[in-house]
């Protein structure tokens, strides 16, 4: 494959599966890990491994800088998603067009493959950047976030960079995500006589009805970089067969939160819109939550990147998604956060996914300036 140092690395990270174990055909992220020790280890680079999982750990590669102090984090994670429909070979990367395609080029092992080769850079040439920096490979990212969770255990940075698919603009607020169940509960009968029982699937709809009647209602709670929250119902299950009135219907719902919702409010706010309804109805805990992602454009490490982003010909101004990434976690641990990377989320997860190799690059100079500029 005729390509440039950093895309040769993209292709060797594609070769590794790396599917989170929560999937069909996953496995650990011990591969990726050992291929990117191999590399710091190539270069110079310290690094260390964080047990997060049995057989899962995260790789964070240290450069000293001249603050001891002070410390700038360049996080990306190593799993990918499932492989089932994609109509490419996954795990055999083929360079076509300007694009590199396989699972994960996209998602996120682009940026990874960049802050990689940007810190190495600096290594071969002897630089010393101003603060100690950090690259991070995290597991997890897929499915519950532990890998960035235990990183950010006893973390002290001044600042961290994400890597997520983002047409390399300069992402500082993303949605959050809440994700439960309700369940209703009714009577069974015989479907000949309905009236004897208490049909929980219709009482679900009423309630789903209603969810949708309330967000519509939220129409008018909009934040400026991420739009209005959302709510969709994604699983529902109920009934045992069709000649019985069902008594259990359950419903999974998927909430975006914007900047400025908290989890326990929307929760409350759900059970008081649920309470009342004459229908016999529960609400379960959470079974996953994601914090939304706002970090002031002022702030430096924002600022930073955006006149880094300009300075190289491309569009630094502040901009949002609806999607959610690592930079949450460790925005809520107090570490100033931003997102920026190559490709677009539109090929992520996709059954042909690909990235630009021009944004591979692009974001390599990208790290490397923001490593030497950020103080």
């Amino acid at each position: 494959m005729s390509a440039s140092p950093v895309i040769q690395t993209l292709a060797e990270l594609v070769r590794i599966n790396s599917i989170n174990p929560a999937f069909p055909g996953g496995t650990p992220e011990a591969g990726v890990v050992a291929f990117c020790r191999a590399f710091f280890t190539a270069a110079g680079i310290e690094t260390r491994e964080q047990e997060v999982l049995p057989g899962r750990s995260n790789l964070i590669a240290v450069l000293p800088g001249r603050q001891p102090g002070r410390r700038l984090v360049f996080e990306a994670h190593m799993d990918t998603v499932g492989v089932s429909g994609m109509t490419i070979p996954p795990f055999q990367p083929e360079l076509r067009g300007g694009r590199l395609f396989g699972r994960g080029a996209c998602d996120t092992k682009g940026g990874l493959a960049a802050m990689m080769h940007a810190l190495a850079s600096l290594k071969r040439s002897g630089t010393t950047p101003p603060c100690e920096i950090w690259v991070a490979a995290a597991v997890d990212e897929e499915f519950s976030y532990r890998g960035v969770l235990k990183l950010c255990e006893g973390l002290e940075a001044a600042a961290a960079v994400v890597a997520e698919p983002t047409l390399m603009r300069l992402v500082t607020a993303s949605k959050g995500c809440l994700r439960w169940r309700i369940v209703c509960r009714g009577v069974a009968a015989h479907s000949s006589k309905p009236e004897t029982g208490v049909n929980a699937i219709c009482n679900m709809a009423r309630v789903i009805l209603t969810l949708q009647d309330d967000i519509q209602r939220m129409a008018g709670r909009s934040h400026p970089l991420v739009g209005k929250p959302t709510l969709s119902p994604g699983v529902i299950t109920g009934g045992t067969q069709v000649n019985i009135v069902p008594d259990y219907c359950c419903v999974e719902l998927d909430r975006r939160l914007i900047p400025g919702e908290e989890v326990d409010d929307v929760m409350a706010h759900y059970a008081a819109v649920i309470g009342r309804l004459d229908v016999a109805a529960r609400m379960e805990p959470p079974m996953l939550t994601d914090v939304p992602l706002e970090t002031p454009a002022h702030s430096p490490i924002a600022r930073t990147a955006s006149e880094v982003l300009e300075e190289m010909g491309l569009d630094g101004s502040a901009c949002g998604v609806p999607f959610g990434s690592d930079a949450s976690k460790l925005s809520r641990a107090g570490i100033p956060s931003v997102v920026v990377g190559p490709g677009s989320i539109d090929q992520a997860h996709g059954d042909t996914e690909y990235v630009e190799c021009e944004q591979v690059e692009q974001a390599l100079e990208f790290y490397r300036s923001l490593m030497l500029r950020f103080e």
